[in-house]
């Protein structure tokens, strides 16, 4: 499988357990790896035989801005779940960073990562 990434996608969403955090909303980012089949795309140099990476960021983004979920483990599935619409996707891993998580102690970040498959 060949692999087209898109690394670092932001986006503000409501998620989290705390009601502080449904209320005011933080930044949210998102890593994606996104496993395909790239030949026909470039043998033939057609877009349409591959997945559009600005498509899919649009609609990740739309995702994390959309309908809270309390849990960065759903929103990563949701994600998943919308990568793997495009028929030519096989395989997505998706890492979501909650850069601004409420823990009481220093860290650089907090993350969830998952890989779905259409098998």
């Amino acid at each position: 499988m060949d692999r087209v990434a898109l690394r670092g996608l932001r986006a503000r969403g409501h998620h989290g357990v705390f009601p502080k955090e449904r209320e005011e909303g933080q930044t949210f980012i998102v890593d994606l790896v996104l496993s395909l089949d790239t030949r026909p795309a470039a043998v033939g140099d057609d877009l349409s035989k591959t997945v559009h990476y600005g498509v899919v960021a649009e609609e990740t983004v739309a995702v994390v801005e959309g309908e809270p979920v309390a849990l960065i483990e759903t929103l990563a599935e949701r994600i998943a779940q919308q990568c793997l619409k495009h028929d030519r996707v096989e395989e997505v891993e998706v890492v979501v960073h909650k850069p601004d998580a409420p823990i009481t102690v220093p860290f650089d970040d907090v993350t969830v990562t998952i890989t779905r498959s259409r098998v």
